[in-house]
This record gives C-alpha cells, structure tokens and sequence, in this order.
C-alpha cells in the first residue's frame, strides 16, 4: 500500500496537484514477461505477479489492451500480464467499461485487501455486477 502511496506522491509532486485529487489508474500491458521491460516506467510503475480469480484474461493485439472473460475450466488462479499503475488526477480518471476489482493479498480475502485496481471489461456496455457476482478479484498469492 505504501508503493502505491509513493507513486501517487511522486506525481502529484512532479506536476503540483494536490495529493487528495490523485487517483491509481491501472493498465493491463499485453504480456507476463517483466523481462521486456529493462527500464522504469516513465510515470508510475510495471508490477507483476497478480492472479486472478473468478475470472481469465484475454490478452490484446497489438497496442489494444485485453480484457477480463469468463474463467477457463481447471485454471483457478491465471496469472495476470503485467500491470502498468499510474496516478491521474480524479477529472482525468477513466470509470467507463472498467471493472473495478479488489485486490487481496490472499485467498482468505477480508482485511487483506490492498487497493482497487480498475480491469477493462469487453466492453463499455458490459456490466460490472456479472464480476461482482463471479466473485472476481486479483490476488497477489494464489494459495
């Protein structure tokens, strides 16, 4: 929650926002490889090692990041692609078609949960509450 925090100090500091406005926006990038980023993100941060649960992802074609669908059968916890988090100010937040997922650091789930990273839907018309509903959520350990 502190590497978090950081990273949203860091912006605010860097273009004078106030800290209170600052909000994580989260990118799923299009592979689980951290090795194909040799450098730091510009702004904010590469963070991988989350799994899912409740829920798969299908990965993007070329620049279009993927999106969550329904779980793969005897695949409990699927890895997620690296995450890309950033902090954008509340006006600049993207809500539409996002799903916004609670992140765990364990299956016992509770007071556990970290933060809420927003997973793009199939679409902007797709219901958050079919998520909800599956009980899906990221977790940082799959046992």
């Amino acid at each position: 929650m502190s590497y978090l925090t950081a990273i949203k100090q860091v912006t605010a500091r860097a273009n004078s926002l106030p800290l209170d406005e600052m909000m994580l926006q989260t990118t799923v990038l299009n592979t689980k490889n951290i090795a194909e980023f040799p450098e730091f993100a510009t702004s904010g941060a590469y963070i991988n090692g989350f799994f899912l649960e409740g829920a798969a992802w299908e990965l993007g074609r070329g620049a279009e990041q993927g999106y969550l669908q329904e779980m793969i059968l005897k695949e409990l916890h699927p890895e997620l692609p690296v995450m890309h988090v950033t902090a954008v100010t509340s006006a600049e937040f993207v809500e539409v078609g996002m799903y916004e997922c609670p992140v765990y650091m364990t299956t016992m789930r509770g007071p556990t949960c970290v933060f809420t990273a927003g997973l793009k839907m199939e679409s902007e018309d797709s219901d958050p509450k079919k998520w909800i509903l599956a009980g899906c959520a990221l977790l940082m350990s799959p046992e």
